[in-house]
Formats: C-alpha cells, sequence, structure tokens
C-alpha cells in the first residue's frame, strides 16, 4: 500500500531523478526522470508532482496508485463473505480447487 505522505516526501527531495515515480510503481516514467535528470526539467516536474500529492485527496490517490483500495481494509470488502462466495463456487464447481486456492492467498 503506497502512501500519499510517502510519494510527497519523495517527489520534494529526490524528485529529480525519478524515485517517487518509481515508488509508485511507474518504473518507465522513473527511468525518463533518470535519464534527463541533467536538464533539471524532471525536477520541475517532480515539484508539481509533490504539489499535486499535498492537494489530492486520499481517495483520489488511493484509486491511481492503489487500485482503489483504503489503507487498513483488504480492498475494501468483507474478507470472511468472499471466502463464503468463494467457497460456494467451488462447491457448485464453477472454480476449481486450484483457482479456490489461489483466489483465498489474494484475499488473505
Amino acid at each position: 500500500m503506497k502512501s500519499k505522505t510517502t510519494a510527497a516526501i519523495l517527489a520534494f527531495f529526490l524528485g529529480g531523478i525519478g524515485v517517487h515515480r518509481f515508488y509508485l510503481g511507474q518504473t518507465g516514467r522513473g527511468i525518463l526522470y533518470l535519464l534527463f535528470c541533467w536538464t533539471f526539467i524532471p525536477a520541475v516536474i517532480a515539484f508539481v508532482d509533490f504539489i499535486i500529492f499535498l492537494t489530492i485527496s486520499d481517495d483520489a490517490f488511493n484509486q491511481k496508485y492503489n487500485n482503489g483500495q483504503v489503507a487498513g481494509v483488504s480492498g475494501g470488502v468483507n474478507t470472511a463473505e468472499e471466502l463464503g462466495k468463494l467457497h460456494e463456487l467451488k462447491e457448485k464447481g464453477v472454480i476449481s480447487d486450484q483457482e479456490f486456492e489461489l483466489r483465498k492467498a489474494k484475499l488473505l
């Protein structure tokens, strides 16, 4: 789970070399920042990113960088309920035992 505060701090202090982009899982953009860091253009863009991270809502940040997940909640779903649904699907033969185990591992 990526933190908005951590991303903002990284953008402010190390944004010129793209560390915040690597942290957010945007490796391609991070490499571009590294390639062009000598021009100081990435530093300016990183400062804009810093301002955006400070002003963006937590929900919007989570939607964009955490696939909509909320901190402290496993994807915003009731895990026991989801496991029950998966078990029902397995019992009905809709999903295999192997697929059940994979989905269960993702939930837990």
